[in-house]
């Protein structure tokens, strides 16, 4: 399934140097549940963000022992560097090299910790290219198209949802028969002329509920779809959205549109109410913020709506028209109060 991407037994010989920079995303159909091998039960398909990115720099030094320091914005993380020891080890066979030299790890993020933007996307999705970009520098591929494919191949391995900030605009990742050349192991652009005007210049603000950490990680809540007595019928459904939104993004259907992406952020965390044990990430404001929006857009009829990641923060979308003033104004009169500390972190998805 995926020979294509195994490497050679070539070794990079000389001390080398690379940065990568790569957006966080959002997903409109969530993913919730996995297999082995960071294979999703259901597909996904995400708005990749612009602002909101992980900057990453990777020092090569080639012929020491293997090793993995990582620093995050100047700080040294030493769990961070267990766990992405590991993860180059997973993927050996793809890089053969990639044990053979020792790693200086640099990285930053352009937005807060623990926000509700997925810096694990980010993250993996910047090491991913950094490492492809070291491997280009003996292996001879130009093939620009297959080195970004199998950078989102080699982050999916380290986080699932990585592999879709591989891409900008809108991004599927998992088999569905909606989308021609979907694929489990990697992801793939939307086709762009399938995809009406309307949607490509949305807002994306993130209200930080809750700047702290999560009380159970994604991984976990991951493992406990295995158990959860309405998983089977939730991995159908995402299919059967798939077929919804393919017709709502083609003609523009806004109003489609938001009820879809909101009933799929709350799916996900009535999963998590649903999984065994039971757990809640969402917190008061995230309830306050959700009662407020919808009477907003009862009220007014403008296109303000929400999705959640798993966790407490929200993201408020809308987009950037005519409206965009007036929604802004209500989200920093209204909803900034819900926050922990006046927590707003402002990106656009623009294709």
């Amino acid at each position: 399934m995926t020979d294509e991407f195994l490497g050679n037994a070539n070794f990079l010989t000389s001390d080398q140097t690379v940065s990568a920079s790569c957006p966080s995303n959002i997903a409109l159909i969530k993913y919730w549940g996995k297999y082995d091998q960071q294979i999703p039960a259901n597909p996904s398909i995400s708005y990749t963000l612009n602002h909101c990115r992980t900057n990453t720099t990777i020092a090569f030094y080639a012929g020491d022992a293997f090793g993995v320091q990582t620093f995050l914005s100047g700080k040294e993380e030493f769990k961070f560097a267990e766990k992405i020891g590991k993860y180059f080890k997973t993927i050996s066979e793809y890089l053969p090299w990639i044990l053979t030299g020792r790693y200086v790890i640099s990285t930053e993020n352009t937005f807060p910790h623990s926000s509700g933007i997925a810096s694990s996307a980010s993250g993996f999705g910047a090491i991913a290219k950094c490492l492809m970009l070291l491997d280009e520098q003996f292996s001879g591929k130009t093939d620009h198209h297959f080195l970004q494919k199998k950078a989102s191949f080699l982050a999916r391995l380290g986080s699932g949802s990585a592999c879709r900030s591989l891409y900008e605009g809108l991004v599927v990742w998992g088999k569905t028969p909606e989308v021609e050349g979907s694929f489990d192991a990697y992801a793939i652009p939307y086709p762009n002329d399938e995809i009406h005007s309307v949607f490509k210049n949305f807002n994306d603000w993130v209200l930080l509920i809750h700047e702290g950490e999560k009380s159970v990680s994604s991984t976990v809540g991951h493992g406990l779809m295995k158990t959860n007595p309405y998983a089977e019928r939730r991995f159908l459904e995402a299919q059967e959205n798939f077929v919804l939104l393919k017709e709502i993004l083609k003609t523009g259907d806004m109003k489609r549109f938001i009820q879809l992406v909101e009933h799929e952020a709350l799916t996900l965390h009535a999963m998590m109410m649903m999984s065994e044990p039971a757990f809640i990430l969402m917190k008061t404001g995230t309830l306050e913020v959700i009662n407020k929006i919808w009477n907003f857009r009862k009220e007014t009829g403008l296109d303000l709506f929400f999705t959640l990641d798993a966790g407490a923060n929200v993201h408020l979308l809308f987009p950037e028209n005519s409206d965009a003033d007036e929604i802004k104004a209500f989200v920093v009169k209204e909803l900034l109060t819900h926050t922990q500390n006046n927590g707003l972190v402002k990106d656009v998805m623009r294709f």
